[in-house]
């Protein structure tokens, strides 16, 4: 499957954003989707998955009530709603997808479990 995420730009701080993550070349709704994000110099961080269906999501402790995620199987299209936004949410933002199936919602967190990757769209949030 391939990844196209989409959505990012600039925006103040308190604003809001809309990712995409649009999959071409595979079943989408045999993917989890998760969306992770790198500022520079830093390591690549865990923003939010969604499972197959949608019905079980996941997020990392710095975005948590702030972001959403969820995705249309009908359109092939996964997306991360970004609200009350700070200056360190400024990164790119990529999205992933993952055909595997466990037990715990934790392994969502593991970037080495996607086998896909999008190209990343940057966000920059101003003060």
């Amino acid at each position: 499957v391939q990844l196209q995420a989409s959505g990012g730009g600039l925006v103040q701080a308190g604003g809001s954003l809309r990712l995409s993550c649009a999959a071409s070349g595979g079943t989408f709704s045999s993917y989890a989707i998760g969306w992770f994000r790198q500022a520079p110099g830093k390591e690549r961080e865990f923003v939010a998955a969604i499972s197959r269906s949608g019905g079980s999501t996941y997020f990392g402790d710095s975005v948590k009530g702030r972001f959403t995620i969820s995705r249309d199987n009908a359109k092939n299209t996964g997306f991360l709603q970004m609200n009350s936004l700070k200056p360190e949410d400024t990164a790119v933002y990529y999205c992933a997808a993952d055909s595997g199936i466990y037990y715990s919602g934790s392994m969502y967190h593991r970037p080495s479990i996607y086998g896909y990757w999008g190209q990343g769209t940057l966000v920059t949030v101003s003060s």
